[in-house]
């Protein structure tokens, strides 16, 4: 059972995501527009995120690169299955992204011991390609905890597209 810190941690972390969601986008006082909203995102295991790898045709298709979730089924042509980069879908392939590869080994999130180049095209791969073309259904739970269950204090909820802490509940 959790103890009085991590709890206490994960209260200041909703509240921080809570008043993020109503904070104006611009420095005039005004709020912006509300941009165009998905259904509420997510968060999902991996285990849960295996589901939507592709193999049923009546299941939408999802991958996440950097932790987020995209619900890639429009792309079924190069995502679903038997197509040439079903291998990134159910998981987070942030690695494979980087890499340009398709190795089972580099199937992964973990980014470590990339080089400058990589992480670049990554965040282009990120920004251009995903972000651009698919909408985000939500984050891997590793995103925002971390494996102790802690919250990741690096997770910054403005950074997060059209995550509203009211949706998840």
């Amino acid at each position: 059972m959790a103890g009085p810190a991590p709890r206490r941690r994960l209260a200041e972390l909703a509240l921080v995501l809570a008043l993020a969601a109503g904070l104006p986008a611009t420095g005039t006082g005004q709020a912006a527009r509300p941009a165009e909203r998905g259904p509420p995102v997510r968060l999902f295991t991996e285990e849960e995120l295996a589901r939507y790898g592709g193999e049923e045709e009546d299941q939408p298709i999802y991958m996440a690169v950097k932790g987020v979730v995209f619900d890639v089924t429009s792309g079924k042509e190069f995502y679903g299955r038997g197509a040439p980069y079903n291998a990134l879908t159910g998981k987070d392939s942030t690695r494979g992204v980087a890499k340009m590869s398709l190795d089972p080994a580099d199937l992964t999130h973990d980014t470590t011991g990339l080089t400058a180049e990589e992480l670049e095209s990554l965040d282009d791969v990120f920004t251009r390609v995903y972000k651009a073309k698919y909408p985000i259904v939500g984050y891997t739970a590793r995103r925002i905890l971390n494996e102790d269950g802690s919250p990741n204090l690096d997770f910054k909820p403005e950074d997060q597209p059209h995550f509203d802490i009211k949706d998840e509940f």
